[in-house]
């Protein structure tokens, strides 16, 4: 679709989405005093490797963003692609915000459904007219459903949450 310009337009639009998305992200990802008190599973990833998944997953998510819209077959299909792809932005940075920033693991955790069918959704929209650019996005939907068992995990061995939230 020629509206971004073409050319570099859709990867630099692409890449300046997914970098915002990832800055919000981290920045409402605090590793403080709260988070290290939790009780975690022994299976948890080092902390060291969210950075280079998250990279790698939001790199992915670009080229299949891009790979999407210029495969779609008519203004309004890029459009909704478009709309899902900013639904996900909102939905990743918000799991962040409901877990680290209001501390609230088991509120993330629900969340993490809408965030876990938003992939699922864009990867649907782009299979009819850009099948591998829906497989890029499978690294991520394996991670977040990872990211959720995990979540889970740290839910049932922290709970209950909200109630002396002082006392953790």
């Amino acid at each position: 679709m020629s509206a971004l310009g073409g050319g570099w337009g859709p990867v630099l639009v692409a890449a300046g989405a997914a970098a915002a998305t990832a800055l919000a992200g981290g920045l409402a990802t605090r590793l403080g005093a709260w988070y290290r008190q939790l009780r975690k599973p022994s299976w948890q990833p080092p902390e060291w490797l969210f950075g280079p998944v998250w990279t790698l997953i939001f790199a992915l998510a670009a080229a299949a963003g891009v790979i999407g819209w210029e495969s779609a077959p008519a203004p309004g299909a890029a459009g909704r692609l478009l709309v899902l792809f900013g639904l996900n932005a909102v939905l990743n940075i918000l799991w962040s915000v409901l877990f680290f920033t209001l501390k609230r693991p088991d509120w993330a955790l629900a969340e993490l459904v809408a965030l876990f069918a938003s992939i699922a959704a864009i990867m649907l929209a782009m299979q009819p007219y850009a099948a591998g650019a829906s497989l890029l996005l499978l690294p991520y939907l394996l991670w977040v459903g990872f990211a959720g068992v995990l979540n889970l995990t740290i839910v049932r061995l922290n709970r209950p949450f909200g109630v002396a939230m002082g006392a953790r």
